[in-house]
């Protein structure tokens, strides 16, 4: 193995295990500030594993510290796992014992490729330059070692991205600080005011949701058939859709972290099949189809024509869904929205002509 491609191994280790081990090394410190503590540490770390040598005074030098600080934060690093040497006299200093650069797990080049189009896609609904300073900390010095053209390219951001970036970046450092968020929700039971505490943001089905608990103290609104309001009390995780947040602020009330589970995002958990769907679409409407439940939702019939069957989740967005298709479509079942689709026709009719 040459030195660069060594050298680019062990640069990029410590991009993906840094976060780790100063989550270790965070439990140990308690005599200063921790975020510079946490700063400097990295800062060290990643000095040393791109330098084959250094020494005690060009590290309190860079760092704008004491010797002794620098001495206490090589102990804390020792103690973190990290095998640390240090030799004395001419040609001595501090240095990360080859052993260990050569056991550690080995990256290849299309390991890399992936941590990068990884890190592209969240820069791409980013506010601020972190993720592109991070992916060029990783390709610093790793030319030989990246090889190829990128295969893959993500793109995460949307059409509201001058709306959604803020809100991300607000969600995100209220995890971090964990901080209660409010916001104004919009949902298809009505509007409300909602405080909750943050725990992970989701990208899924196209869309960025929010995974949290809402606080006993956030009461959400509906108006009844009356015009009354009705309070809801809401105390437990559910997923919010960011593009219906508005007015998002992160407060400066703090929540106890619970180990809150990671959700569970799969089709049959939140959109469960309930409603049983029989529909006949016109031919030039299976593109559709397949792009939107798969090629086997489906058969054809003698006419031409495609007999669409299907589990559907909620009435009221498959009656949308349907209408989206115009006079492409004919549902069969359920009556229910049959029925519903007619009238909605009716009562089109009757507005459109109103004018003429």
């Amino acid at each position: 193995m040459s030195a660069g491609s060594l050298y680019a191994i062990k640069n990029a280790f410590a991009i993906i295990n840094m976060t780790y081990r100063c989550h270790v090394i965070f439990g140990m410190i308690q005599a200063e500030s921790e975020n510079m503590k946490i700063d400097r540490l990295i800062g060290i770390l990643s000095v040393l594993l791109q330098e084959e040598k250094t020494t005690a005074p060009e590290l309190a030098e860079r760092f704008e510290v004491s010797r002794r600080t620098i001495n206490r934060d090589i102990e804390d690093l020792c103690k973190a796992g990290i095998p640390i040497q240090t030799s004395q006299g001419i040609g001595g200093g501090i240095s990360i014992m080859d052993g260990y650069r050569m056991d550690r797990t080995i990256l290849t080049s299309k390991d890399m490729q992936m941590i990068l189009a990884g890190l592209r896609s969240l820069d791409s609904v980013s506010g601020s330059m972190y993720y592109g300073q991070l992916m060029e900390k990783i390709q610093a010095g790793s030319s030989e070692f990246i090889s190829g053209r990128d295969s893959i390219l993500i793109d995460l951001s949307s059409w509201y991205r001058e709306t959604l970036i803020p809100k991300i970046e607000t969600i995100q450092n209220a995890i971090g600080e964990r901080h209660l968020i409010r916001f104004h929700y919009y949902a298809p039971s009505g509007e409300s005011e909602r405080t909750v505490e943050p725990y992970y943001l989701v990208f899924r089905w196209s869309s960025w949701y929010l995974w949290g608990r809402c606080t006993s103290g956030g009461r959400g609104h509906k108006a009844d058939h009356s015009g009354t309001e009705k309070h809801r009390n809401r105390d437990d995780f559910r997923l919010f859709k960011l593009n219906r947040m508005d007015c998002v602020q992160e407060t400066e009330e703090a929540f106890e972290h619970k180990d809150a589970a990671m959700p569970d995002l799969s089709n049959e958990k939140i959109f469960p099949g309930k409603i049983r769907v029989k529909a006949i679409f016109e031919p030039d409407q299976k593109w559709r189809l397949v792009e939107e439940f798969g090629p086997k939702c489906f058969t054809e019939k003698d006419d031409g024509r495609l007999l669409f069957t299907a589990d559907y989740t909620d009435m009221e967005n498959l009656i949308t869904w349907l209408m989206t298709f115009g006079d492409k479509a004919e549902v069969l079942e359920p009556l229910e929205a049959r029925n519903a689709i007619a009238q909605i026709v009716h009562r089109m009719m009757i507005k459109y002509s109103k004018d003429q």
